[in-house]
């Protein structure tokens, strides 16, 4: 079933994950996007104020993204997104976390300017498994509204 903005009251929506995040994964997208020693080198991280190999925020940020995805944007009628409102690194990602993500509706409203969508605003949030929140974001993503949905 396809989600439509009527499927996106106020409130908490879902947890999801846990996603594993291993030294060689933050190593290969460090490399590739973010290459500061403290996100490649142990022995230099370690003298980072992080105090040890830590993962890109932005590596943080594209793992929020594919755990949206998975939890329900690929399910779900977006259209896209105008934007990131907020978005704030809290603590750093390490090699052996495993991720979860907690989704809540801020707000939904309808498009002003298209009737066919409405705007839902989500307070996402990821935790390692000791529960530290690693990231906070808030992001407005367009969504079709079902009669538009059901129209094609």
């Amino acid at each position: 079933m396809t989600l439509a903005f009527e499927d996106f009251p106020p409130g908490p929506f879902g947890t999801f994950g846990p996603r594993h995040v291993t030294r060689e994964d933050i190593i290969a997208f460090a490399a590739e996007y973010d290459p500061p020693p403290m996100h490649l080198d142990e022995e230099a991280a370690s003298k980072s104020m992080l105090r040890g190999l830590s993962g890109s925020g932005w590596h943080l940020g594209s793992l929020m993204m594919r755990m949206m995805f998975d939890g329900f944007i690929g399910r779900a009628a977006s259209v896209g997104s105008p934007g990131i409102d907020e978005l704030r690194w809290l603590s750093p990602l390490r090699p052996g976390d495993d991720l979860t993500l907690d989704v809540e509706v801020k707000e939904a409203r309808g498009s002003r300017s298209r009737p066919d969508l409405g705007i839902v605003t989500f307070g996402l949030r990821i935790r390692n498994a000791a529960g530290q929140v690693l990231l906070e974001a808030t992001s407005p993503i367009m969504m079709k509204r079902r009669d538009a949905v059901a129209a094609g």
